[in-house]
């Protein structure tokens, strides 16, 4: 029963932690948001330079270089 109890109360201290974030930490985490949708426009417009025959070569149709849907999915 005392494991039971363990669990709960770092279950409850985890939730704690989350709520509690640094302005710090925001900040970073904007700042990654940020370079990654620059890293995706970067890749977006390389592909969109590319010929149809280049991007057939790869897998991809013209739509689907220019869609912001996971243009490197299949489905």
């Amino acid at each position: 029963m005392q494991v039971a109890n363990i669990t709960i109360l770092s279950e409850c201290s985890h939730a704690v932690r989350k709520v509690q974030r640094k302005p710090a930490s925001v900040f970073v985490d904007l700042i990654r948001i940020l370079a990654r949708k620059m890293a995706e426009r970067r890749n977006r417009n390389a592909l969109l330079e590319l010929s149809d025959d280049q991007l057939k070569d790869i897998g991809l149709s013209r739509g689907q270089a220019g869609s912001d849907v996971h243009i490197y999915s299949r489905y």
